[in-house]
């Protein structure tokens, strides 16, 4: 009988979670809601300001900020812990957020528009990184140790879906508008209401699907003066591990050109060609970074996943490092050939997001790698702060760079920012075995 409880543990009809509701009703959801709010201010919002008339300086400069509240959020994550229940958090946050998007959607007509959106963006970021703690953390409540391996990809695949449906479908919607309503703010301003209605729609069924776990509580016996103490404890003893100078270097420099790429490729996409651009519609770029990059973006990772676990970080450090750099090429192409093939354009940013889901699978690894021992949860977050400051410090100039260089030779400064990433990784101290997948004895 125990064999045969085991075997259904691994069927679609998974037994059922906290509170007895299946997993299966609230965790596609909860993570479809988690990677939505966190492309809006990535993503849609670099494209938005461009077609509204933002100079690349501008775009690249304000939305970097956005990054700003991943950056700190091991800062505040220890309260989230202790004030309310993570349950809370998680349908208040989708609240917020449907209400932010909602204001965003109102002040697009406004003259003021870039500032107060700008600032409506930012209490939405706030949120969704409290979201995202909440999150994570209620995963961990409401499964047991089974149930969280075996949903541990079906999270990682709504998040991923969340992405194509933010960078794909919400910006070919965004396209279709545009050309129906003949107004580029009234079409921007009912994009953003849809995704506000999706946020205060996730609100109402969270609030009814996600299951009471009794582990999740507030934590009555701390204050949050003795919570703090503890993670400034915690927090030093990050930076008392050996290597942590190279761990932070590396850290800060492994997607360095990706990070000044990402925020300058939507608008190259769109430019004119006159000005070096593309010339795409807004539709186009919906499709060939939203959905075909995303798409390869994801297979890059997987097949990065699988590669690592055979032969371990060390050995795959040096090729995932490369196919990270190397495949920045394919926009040195696209700047100074400027083909009109679609289809080529398309293979184009597939190759270089597949480079970049590959090469990433390393810095995934080697985080997980630095942050082992004692304090693993928190030290990792903190290595997830340094990995949103990595990518937001260099965005903040990529809009004032391609000003001065002009897209073709920004993508070949883009190709001379893979030396300090490549610089640095012989100095990394890597255990050999470290990833590889080991055989086990039932």
């Amino acid at each position: 009988m125990k064999k045969k409880k085991n075997i259904n543990n691994t069927n679609l009809n998974f037994p059922l979670g906290a509170g007895g509701k299946s997993p299966w009703s609230w965790i596609p959801t909860l993570y479809f809601a988690e990677g939505i709010p966190y492309v809006v201010a990535m993503t849609v919002a670099v494209i938005m300001y461009k077609r509204l008339g933002i100079s690349n300086t501008d775009i690249a400069l304000y939305t970097s900020w956005l990054y700003l509240p991943w950056v700190i959020k091991p800062f505040w994550s220890p309260f989230v812990d202790i004030i309310k229940t993570k349950r809370w958090w998680i349908v208040t946050m989708q609240l917020l957020i449907g209400a932010g998007l909602a204001g965003v959607a109102f002040l697009i007509p406004m003259p003021f528009f870039f500032q107060a959106t700008l600032a409506v963006l930012w209490l939405i970021a706030f949120s969704s990184a409290t979201h995202d703690i909440a999150a994570d953390g209620f995963y961990m409540l409401a499964l047991d140790n089974q149930q969280q391996s075996f949903f541990v990809g079906i999270r990682s695949t709504f998040y991923r879906l969340a992405m194509i449906s933010g960078q794909g479908l919400l910006i070919i919607l965004a396209g279709m508008l545009e050309h129906y309503a003949g107004n580029l703010r009234l079409a921007w301003s009912i994009t953003f209401f849809v995704l506000s209605g999706l946020f205060v729609s996730f609100f109402v069924y969270h609030r009814f699907a996600l299951p009471h776990p009794d582990s999740d509580s507030t934590k009555a016996g701390s204050t949050p003066k003795e919570i703090f103490r503890e993670f400034g404890l915690t927090f030093a003893s990050f930076f008392q591990k050996k290597g942590i100078l190279l761990a932070i270097i590396f850290m800060l420099l492994y997607r360095l050109g990706e990070a000044m790429l990402v925020k300058m490729a939507s608008p190259f996409l769109l430019d004119a060609r006159a000005v070096g651009g593309l010339g795409l519609s807004t539709e186009q770029v919906g499709l060939v970074y939203g959905t075909v990059g995303i798409i390869a973006l994801t297979l890059g990772g997987i097949t990065g996943g699988i590669a690592a676990s055979r032969k371990g970080l060390k050995y795959w450090i040096w090729p995932m490092a490369l196919s990270i750099t190397l495949p920045h090429l394919a926009y040195v192409y696209l700047s100074w050939a400027l083909p009109t093939s679609f289809i080529l354009i398309n293979i184009a940013v597939a190759i270089e997001q597949f480079g970049y889901g590959f090469g990433f699978t390393a810095y995934m690894l080697y985080m997980i790698y630095f942050a082992d021992g004692e304090h693993k949860t928190a030290h990792y977050a903190i290595c997830t702060g340094f990995m949103a400051l990595g990518m937001m410090l260099p965005g903040m100039i990529a809009g004032w760079l391609q000003n001065i260089f002009g897209y073709q030779h920004f993508f070949i400064w883009i190709m001379i920012c893979a030396i300090p990433t490549l610089a640095i990784i012989p100095f990394l101290k890597i255990d050999k075995e470290y990833g590889k997948k080991k055989d086990v004895t039932m």
